[in-house]
């Protein structure tokens, strides 16, 4: 029996020892207080709390990934407690000299449209010189996030990567260089919907220890742009589409914006500077100006100080200034 239970457990170690598991995550925590310029209206303070864990394992070119979130909060008016939910769950393996994903996960940040979590196949390869690759969004719509079939070529031409994304409902288009040391970039967005196209132009480039980024996006008169990542600042919130009244940097149909962003590192802090114009509908343009201010601390968390002056000339009752504190740890 002892010998029976020896080598049980000398197989169970033997597995762990094989096996390729690694786990990554972080926290963080923000304290965020809003000053409203309308004396009619209140100021507001919330807690909220957002924590993502990471599991991965790995068996020769065969890797499984599932990711977990939760998110919770607490302000002066409303107690929210969330609980741990399943976000990405996917495999990825090699199949000859083609790259295969299968399972869900969010389809990426974008500078023009929101992401959103699917389930879906896909399939990539390089030949001849060229990136090819295809996805199936598993009877997706033909939204931007979710597409029945997206079919992609990419390659360089003349020290300019280009590539063409076709797929029901329109296409993506993407293009980027470097000149004279300025980085260029180009995101296109061509939709079969009429005056429904949009599209952004990024420069970026760093002067004595100073970082400049300046983008301009634009979006046709039946088109809204709901990025995720774009300086930072626009994605589509959980309120109704269009209702700055709610979310002052929920866009409407036909917006554009243009904004300029400028970094640097002074006494062991990176710090931000952005001002961002959102414009080009009547009687309904909004720009804030914001200063981010960050540094590592010893402890291994990071602190991260944001200041955002807002002016909406639609909606006087979002006129505020925000003083955002943020505590986060990865691991």
């Amino acid at each position: 029996m002892k010998k029976l239970i020896a080598a049980a457990v000398a197989t169970s170690v033997s597995a762990i020892a094989l096996a390729d598991v690694s786990i990554t995550g972080n926290l963080k925590t923000n304290y965020t207080h809003t000053d409203y310029q309308l004396s009619t209206k209140n100021d507001s303070d919330s807690f909220t709390h957002e924590g993502n864990l990471s599991i991965k394992g790995k068996n020769g070119d065969t890797s499984v990934v599932m990711n977990f979130g939760a998110i919770d909060g607490t302000t002066n008016t409303t107690n929210v407690t969330g609980t741990v939910t399943s976000e990405d769950v996917y495999l990825t393996t090699k199949i000859g000299d083609v790259n295969v994903k299968m399972g869900t996960w969010d389809n990426g940040d974008n500078s023009l449209r929101s992401s959103t979590r699917s389930s879906k196949v896909q399939m990539t390869t390089s030949l001849g010189g060229f990136n090819l690759g295809y996805l199936n969004g598993n009877g997706g719509t033909s939204s931007d996030s979710n597409q029945n079939d997206e079919i992609t070529v990419g390659t360089s031409l003349g020290g300019v990567n280009v590539s063409y994304t076709a797929k029901d409902g329109g296409e993506t288009i993407k293009a980027s260089t470097s000149l004279g040391g300025v980085n260029v970039s180009y995101l296109g967005l061509p939709s079969d919907t009429a005056n429904a196209d949009r599209s952004l132009i990024e420069l970026s480039t760093e002067l004595s220890g100073v970082g400049i980024k300046i983008g301009k996006a634009e979006a046709e008169s039946s088109a809204r742009i709901t990025g995720d990542s774009w300086l930072g600042d626009y994605e589509r919130s959980t309120s109704t589409a269009g209702d700055s009244s709610t979310d002052a940097y929920d866009l409407t149909n036909g917006q554009d914006v243009t904004g300029i962003e400028l970094s640097t590192s002074m006494a062991g802090n990176k710090v931000v500077f952005r001002n961002v114009s959102i414009d080009d509908v009547a009687g309904d343009d909004t720009s804030f100006n914001k200063v981010i201010v960050t540094r590592p601390l010893a402890s291994g968390a990071t602190l991260e100080v944001t200041y955002t002056d807002l002016a909406d000339d639609a909606y006087t009752t979002t006129d505020s200034e925000t003083l955002d504190i943020e505590l986060a740890v990865k691991f």
